[in-house]
């Protein structure tokens, strides 16, 4: 019944009807020749696209199997979009690929692609358990569906109105003549199975949650694998497109420039400090980004959209195809008729193409103009993919509670494996019960292989499954720190002095905390040529305190360089550019702006180690101007004291610097953590405490430190997780824990007690993730009375991990908090009433120690 088309043993039942029902052809045709006349493909090439849809399609069906025995964790498939195939065809098996969640097919052809690579020709030998039950065995040796044109030199058939110009900047209409017939991929073994069991093993282990998953490892289920340049994304809607953008702006920056700066050839080398590392894709890579249709709408898409078309605007090239597949639907929600091409085609900057998904012949087509386009201009694109959704959402979905069994009827008319047999079959390349018996022995093996991974362990504790989170080697980046000394006054010597215009910032004399902070990114510039610094107002107003001042005339504008006032795009940016080999720098403005973006830090910057066991890496440092106390400039956009969401983070790394002295070693820690252990660091600058200048009484200049010479940078290394404690009298009476401006509060209140006979010692957590816990216990240990200084807020600020922290130790002392109050920071001398004041703490202090 047209109501149970959704269901796994309908789909199956009505595509083995279609393929019996198809007639043979009167001529069989050579799978040498191409399909059609006119068509780009062979039909060996379209035999291969087969294979790889109905291995797709037979994984979905897996997948659902599995889970009615309770054995199969995920059954989000591909049914109905298997057209990706010729998607992955036109493309090359190097070009980095972020896949959306229906990219079975797509993957299954990369696989294929990637291992015939690896594989000379003459000893590609498909498996003897792998040929049709019919005895008709495919052709081998053929041309691969992979952009190369066949002996008949005829081009793609291109439909005039398919290809949009994005404006007045678009290639001249006869170098688009040429592009067409540029080749794209790589020979795609022939044979049925054999070319896609690795793919398929791969999948079937992600949906059991087999720790022997090759890129998650068992922690989920998603498309990756590092030696087929695929990059895992999570499921959260459209947020990897701003990551995709940032991959092609370095995929074209470092193609350009060796470690030196100089123009370079084929295997560029990024760096030559801590974490040097190779650019992982050629020179002439482009970047693919597929996404579903209802993900345009998403704010995420919207940034890369628009930030993809900035650039291009200010011709700044980035080879990035987006391939939308839009089969009308967001799980129930349905896409307006027309709205996915009408605003794909509006995009500013980004070249719009068109093809059917049921097509196999007219999307590589299409496909390989798309990429070829990309890769000659290296700019944007966009491919619209239509496609339909059969078996629903997911298992759990029933399709027919929102759609009509007409609209059902309508997708199972377009199933794109069906479309590809009747290619195959009207052209003579095949019978349908030839390709039925291929299907049906696909069928079996992946059935087969579906109960080998079943017996598979999973992973056995919380230690297994946080093992690839974000490790720490802190010797490595003790190393780190020391080499960087080393070059700085060795071999590096000449040019860092020619850096600072002959005078180091040593013997510049004592530095506030901006100035030691500009300091030492310039130091880490000159000791990490794969460095970037960027952001709003970063580059040529040297941002909008200061910190960043004059860094562009020392490094130039490829290195510092402002960005479009979007912090989803600042941060896509970074997560594109460490992904390509580049340690990025990127600032937000302030604490308040980066809640508008927080899920580039969650959802992909702190999951990428995770979901591809350390295969991937997006080291960053994230620079944030924030926290509040500025005097004169205020309300809570600018004073904005809520870290909690940082926190909560895991494995990200949160260091909040209080004095001159502190910020650059902590600085050079998160940049060699980053390019050591691939680590993302926040890096949070207290604003109120930029240009501050004294602690005690106007004109002390007690806030003020001088910045240490490389030879100091050793004794001086702060490594993560570590305190600073500063003891006032006889620091036996009291210890005040705090952080970021509650230390030059604690300071001075501290000073007032000891007035007063009492001891105390203030410890600087510096890190508040992860926290110093072993030096929070020892200090609170050492008084018997703990004064939490937390000058985030009562609910959710950082004082509730220190007092956890003290609780899971067995902390039998006693404890106070002060901290702000629930609230945002209002304008003016209201902040007062809700920020924590060193009369406060003086305060606290006293009440505790009255206990």
């Amino acid at each position: 019944m047209l109501s149970d088309v959704t269901t796994p043993q309908d789909l199956d039942d009505r595509f083995r009807e279609t393929l019996t029902a198809l007639p043979a052809a009167q001529q069989r045709r050579d799978p040498a020749d191409p399909v059609t006349d006119d068509a780009p493909l062979t039909g060996a090439q379209v035999l291969d696209l087969f294979d790889a849809q109905v291995t797709s399609r037979q994984l979905d069906l897996a997948g659902r199997w599995l889970r009615s025995f309770g054995e199969g964790f995920y059954t989000i498939g591909s049914a109905g979009h298997e057209g990706n195939a010729a998607v992955a065809a036109a493309l090359r098996p190097t070009d980095p690929a972020l896949l959306h969640y229906r990219s079975g097919a797509f993957y299954c052809q990369r696989a294929a692609q990637a291992a015939a690579e690896a594989t000379p020709a003459d000893q590609a030998q498909p498996a003897a358990d792998t040929q049709p039950a019919t005895g008709t065995q495919p052709a081998t040796g053929t041309q691969p569906a992979t952009g190369t044109q066949p002996a008949t030199g005829t081009q793609p058939a291109v439909d005039p109105q398919r290809a949009v110009d994005p404006g007045p900047a678009a290639e001249p209409e006869a170098a688009e003549q040429s592009e067409a017939s540029e080749p794209s991929g790589t020979e795609p073994p022939t044979g049925g199975f054999a070319a896609y069991a690795d793919a398929a093993r791969d999948v079937l282990r992600g949906m059991v949650a087999s720790s022997q998953e090759p890129i998650a490892g068992g922690r989920h289920k998603v498309f990756g694998r590092a030696d087929l340049a695929i990059v895992p994304t999570t499921s959260t809607i459209a947020s990897h497109l701003p990551r995709a953008v940032g991959m092609g702006l370095a995929v074209e920056r470092l193609r350009r420039l060796d470690s030196a700066g100089r123009r370079t050839g084929a295997g560029v080398r990024v760096g030559s400090g801590a974490g040097a590392a190779h650019a992982p894709w050629p020179p002439d890579a482009i970047v693919v980004c597929s996404f579903g249709d209802a993900s345009v709408n998403h704010a995420s898409a919207t940034a890369a959209f628009n930030t993809a078309g900035w650039y291009d605007h200010g011709k700044l090239r980035i080879p990035v195809l987006f391939v939308c597949e839009d089969n009308g639907l967001g799980i129930s929600v349905r896409t307006p008729e027309g709205w996915v091409e009408t605003t794909l085609r509006a995009k500013p900057g980004i070249r719009y193409f068109s093809a059917d998904g049921a097509d196999p012949v007219q999307t590589y087509a299409v496909a390989a103009e798309a990429a070829a386009w990309v890769r000659r201009t290296r700019r944007p694109a966009v491919l619209h993919l239509r496609t339909v959704r059969l078996m629903g959402h997911a298992g759990a979905d029933a399709e027919s509670a929102y759609r009509s069994p007409a609209e059902l009827a309508e997708d199972l008319d377009r199933d794109p494996v069906a479309a590809t047999a009747r290619l195959l079959v009207d052209a003579g390349v095949a019978t349908g019960e030839e390709l039925l018996a291929r299907y049906d022995e696909t069928g079996w093996q992946v059935r087969r292989l579906a109960e080998e991974v079943l017996g598979e362990p999973k992973l056995a504790s919380a230690a297994d499954v946080v093992s690839t989170l974000a490790p720490r080697r802190p010797m490595r980046v003790a190393r780190a720190v020391a080499d960087a000394a080393a070059r700085a006054s060795g071999p590096g010597a000449g040019a860092r002095a020619e850096a600072f215009g002959g005078k180091p910032p040593e013997l510049s004399g004592p530095m506030t905390l901006a100035q030691s902070i500009n300091a030492a990114l310039a130091d880490g510039m000159l000791d990490h040529p794969q460095m970037a610094i960027f952001g709003e107002d970063v580059a040529a107003k040297g941002g909008v305190y200061g910190v960043t001042k004059g860094l562009r005339d020392r490094f130039g504008a490829a290195r510092v360089f402002d960005t479009l006032l979007d912090e989803t795009s600042v941060l896509g940016l970074g997560l594109g550019a460490g992904l390509a080999g580049m340690l990025p720098v990127p600032e937000i403005q302030y604490l308040a702006y980066l809640h508008n973006a927080e899920d580039q830090l969650r959802g992909e910057a702190a999951t990428m180690r995770f979901f591809s066991q350390g295969a991937f890496r997006n080291p960053m440092v994230v620079r944030v101007a924030g926290l509040a106390y500025q005097e004169g400039f205020g309300g809570h956009f600018h004073n904005d004291n809520s870290v909690a969401v940082l926190r909560d983070v895991p494995g990200l790394v949160v260091a909040v610097p209080a004095r001159p002295d502190d910020a650059a070693p902590m600085l050079r820690t998160c940049l060699a953590s980053a390019a050591v252990d691939g680590s993302v660091c926040v890096f949070l600058e207290p604003i109120a405490l930029y240009h501050t200048r004294d602690l005690y009484a106007d004109g002390d200049g007690e806030w003020l430190a001088g910045y240490p010479e490389p030879g100091a940078w050793v004794a001086g290394h702060v490594p993560i997780g570590r305190a600073r404690v500063y003891r006032v009298g006889s620091a036996d009476d009291l210890t005040i824990i705090t952080f970021g401006n509650g230390v030059r509060m604690s300071l001075r209140a501290a000073a007032v007690l000891a007035e007063e006979g009492v001891g105390t010692r203030v410890v600087d957590l510096r890190w508040l993730a992860p926290l110093p816990v072993a030096d929070i216990i020892r200090e609170s240990s050492a008084t018997g009375r703990v004064l939490v200084v937390d000058e985030t807020r009562r609910s959710g600020g950082v004082g509730e991990g220190v007092i956890a922290a003290l609780v899971d130790a067995g902390y039998v002392g006693a404890a106070r908090r002060v901290a702000a109050v629930d609230s945002f920071v209002p304008l003016g001398p209201a902040a007062r009433h809700v920020l924590v004041s060193a009369e406060a703490i003086t305060d606290g202090a006293r009440t505790l120690l009255a206990r």
